[in-house]
């Protein structure tokens, strides 16, 4: 599946912080959301509000370090990896990060290419980049399950007049 990317302008972080309130409702156990973008575009800020909405009230901290920062929420469980600090992808296996694809979690991916050929493809993939003094969010569903979070994220943004 390979929908055609839908663009938002975020005029602050203010407004990145919303895009992941609006989006943590309609993300379900399974699914892989890749996040890019250069330092500092908001990757990991949209993660913490994607927490934030999930109900994770703790503190929500980089994993640049770590690789792998693992969220319970109730029952759910939410890994949120950063491999920018890969030097190469094998990297990826020799960790054993692959095990934690294999549950039925939410993974939040920051750096997927730095593991290229051994992180699984992406349900939904969130590029932001800075556009002038703000910043601009391309989604893009890369399977079905992605693609009806989009199509659910698009009624709501037009029900809304957004």
């Amino acid at each position: 599946m390979n929908d055609r990317p839908l663009s938002l302008f975020l005029p602050d972080e203010s407004a990145t912080l919303a895009l992941g309130r609006k989006f943590a409702p309609l993300i379900t156990p399974g699914m892989t959301l890749w996040l890019r973008g250069e330092l500092g575009a908001g990757k990991t800020a949209l993660a913490r509000a994607l927490l934030r909405a999930l109900g994770y009230a703790g503190t929500v901290k980089s994993p640049t370090y770590a690789l792998v920062e693992v969220y319970v929420i109730s029952s759910l469980y939410l890994y949120h990896f950063d491999f920018y600090r890969l030097n190469v992808p094998e990297e990826f296996e020799e960790r054993g990060l692959g095990e934690y694809f294999e549950k039925e979690a939410i993974r939040l991916v920051e750096w997927p290419e730095k593991a290229a050929g051994h992180v699984p493809s992406a349900d939904l993939e969130f590029t932001l980049r800075f556009a002038d003094q703000a910043r601009e969010a391309r989604i893009r569903a890369w399977s079905e399950r992605g693609h009806q979070c989009l199509t659910a994220f698009t009624a709501c943004e037009s029900a809304a007049g957004n």
